[in-house]
């Protein structure tokens, strides 16, 4: 685009802002409203691609309305919700637009969970019926007992469409009835339910996974997710029409479905539909559809750089990509390897009030925030906020590391969760004057110096709460830890968490990493990686213990797993996986054994 072109670009965003006004919750517009509007204003244009199918926004519109007459007469009203338990594919999101129409709420369920988790999720949100794609028919069975509902009623049965699931076709299971989004029988008129849904009606429920505990029910709104989709798709973005979207993240995940897919909705552009990531094919996909931008999230750069470099990995139709986890040590290395004009990296959470995003392509931020918030002053070690003599918070200065609050306001309402009391505790009182009331984020963040915009303030992600501990009486930082370890050479992942040991107070660092083609404690030049960790961090923050993996355990939606590897810790009975330890005064790691084990147990040793 040039200086120049982005320099207006960026001055038409500050603009629009200026003079934009959140919608009244009583306001009508819907997701389901939307997919209409694209239907009657390009009939003929590629809304989803998926596989080997093409769907017009025509042909997408009428199968929601399928859906929405047949739910309809079943029984399903506004407010009901129904949960979807499909992976990605078309019919996953031609029953969403369905449910939209009726003002009926969507649980999208996480595919991967199975037997109690499932059972939580499904019963939390007081499902009327489920939606289930043939895929997913054998979890689901599974606990059809533990549920309220009714075999042969309340189970709908979607017939998986890939090429691979026509091959070997899963047959309807006596427990349910069929839900078919091509069935000719099913009137394709537009619901007149859909002309009374207000911006401000229940549109779905995310699941947040959160750090310990069952998943909680985030309450999404249409008003909240168009707006984040807007902002996707006009701020950060730019998205035109003639854009084409890849969107491999699981659409029951926010960023997946409002950041890409109702992000390309907003101005009628296509998405490419994947069922999950797969890195040996990305950019071969990339190609054969002539994408122009995709969504990320987490780990999700760190595998496509750990790839050979190839001699045409610039070459390729990518303009713009939107998601957030991508970390400064690798951000600059993967703009230019792949020759990405645009990195929008923004921050938010499913159940937040209030989001950041880089719309002005800015390096190493997430950008600027859309509502008022605070960065105050939190103590690690207690896992509290300090507060002044008269009870408020404490502001942090410019560049330091605070907790980040945002302030709910009538622009920026706290939607919560369906449980009340966990909704309450993420509210505080009395913030910086009495009265006022704040969201908890759980993170850390910073503000960031980017040069000249617009004299607007921007900001960097530092951490989650749980993610940063206390060791030697200074605050760690696994994130930040984590980076100066993936600048070894021969690290293609690390998770940087903290561990108790024995007769020690806070938590000593321990890294559990993966290494170019999957060399083990053999072949790995243990010299060379310590003096790599002993010169470029502080004594403190170095990690005592490294736990040697072949892959890198995640999340579904990319997010690096630390519970478990937290759990296990250095301990022998736990870990099957070599061990690695910087014993007091030495300057290199060696292997832990059971000697020295036993002496960390028995509090001989002295960190």
């Amino acid at each position: 685009m040039g200086a120049i072109g982005n320099f207006f670009g960026d001055l038409k965003v500050v603009l629009r802002a200026a003079r934009h006004k959140m919608p009244a919750d009583n306001q009508i517009g819907s997701l389901g409203l939307l997919v209409q509007q694209n239907a009657h204003r390009r009939p003929n244009d590629i809304a989803l691609l998926c596989e080997d199918e093409i769907v017009t926004w025509q042909v997408l519109n009428e199968r929601a309305n399928r859906v929405a007459h047949s739910l309809k007469a079943q029984g399903v009203q506004a407010g009901d919700c129904v949960s979807i338990f499909m992976q990605n594919r078309i019919e996953f999101v031609v029953c969403l637009v369905g449910l939209t129409k009726l003002g009926a709420v969507a649980g999208l369920i996480n595919t991967n969970l199975t037997l109690k988790p499932l059972t939580h999720c499904v019963r939390l949100v007081h499902s009327k019926k489920c939606i289930f794609g043939a895929e997913l028919t054998e979890p689901l069975a599974a606990i059809r007992a533990d549920l309220a509902l009714k075999d042969g009623v309340d189970y709908l049965f979607v017939q998986d469409t890939g090429s691979a699931a026509r091959a070997n076709p899963v047959s309807l299971p006596n427990w349910a009835v069929p839900l078919n989004v091509n069935d000719p029988e099913l009137a394709v008129t537009n619901p007149a339910d859909t002309a009374t849904i207000t911006l401000g009606t229940k549109a779905f429920y995310l699941f947040t996974s959160g750090t310990t505990g069952l998943p909680k029910a985030a309450i999404v709104s249409h008003k909240r997710a168009l707006f984040a989709a807007d902002t996707s798709a006009r701020s950060v973005l730019r998205l035109q029409r003639s854009d084409r979207m890849y969107n491999c993240l699981p659409l029951y995940h926010g960023t997946g479905l409002m950041i890409g897919l109702m992000a390309a909705f907003q101005v009628g552009a296509s998405s490419v539909i994947k069922r999950r990531l797969s890195v040996s094919t990305f950019w071969e996909d990339v190609r054969k559809y002539q994408c122009t931008c995709f969504v990320y999230i987490g780990e999700f750069i760190r595998y496509l750089m750990s790839k050979p470099e190839l001699a045409n990995d610039n070459q390729n139709p990518i303009r713009a990509i939107i998601g957030n986890g991508l970390r400064p040590d690798i951000w600059q290395a993967f703009q230019n390897r792949f020759n990405i004009e645009r990195i929008g990296e923004f921050y938010g959470a499913s159940e937040g009030n209030g989001g950041f995003a880089n719309v002005f392509n800015k390096t190493c931020t997430v950008g600027l925030s859309s509502v008022p918030v605070k960065l105050v002053a939190y103590d690690i070690a207690l896992d509290e906020i300090l507060r002044d003599a008269k009870g408020h918070c404490r502001e942090v200065n410019p560049g330091e590391t605070g907790l980040l609050l945002i302030q709910v306001t009538e622009t920026s309402k706290f939607e919560g969760y369906t449980d009340a009391e966990a909704s309450a505790r993420k509210l505080i009182k009395d913030v910086i004057a009495d009265g006022d009331l704040y969201f908890n984020s759980g993170d850390l963040m910073k503000t960031v110096d980017v040069g000249f915009a617009f004299g607007q303030t921007h900001y960097q992600f530092v951490d989650r709460v749980g993610d940063t501990f206390r060791w030697k009486s200074e605050n760690v930082s696994t994130n930040e830890i984590g980076e100066i370890i993936n600048a070894y050479p021969d690290v293609i992942f690390s998770n940087v968490y903290g561990v108790e040991i024995p007769g020690a107070d806070g938590r000593a660092g321990m890294a559990a990493l993966v290494f170019r083609n999957g060399l083990n404690l053999a072949k790995i030049d243990l010299a060379s990686l310590s003096a790599h960790i002993r010169s470029n961090m502080p004594s403190y923050a170095r990690p005592l213990f490294i736990r040697i993996l072949q892959e890198l355990p995640t999340t579904t939606t990319h997010k690096l797993q630390k519970n478990a590897l937290r759990a296990q810790a250095y301990h022998l009975d736990k870990v099957e996986d070599e061990l690695l330890v910087l014993k007091p005064g030495d300057t290199c790691y060696s292997r832990l054994d059971t000697d020295f084990y036993d002496k960390i147990m028995a509090r001989e040793v002295a960190f």
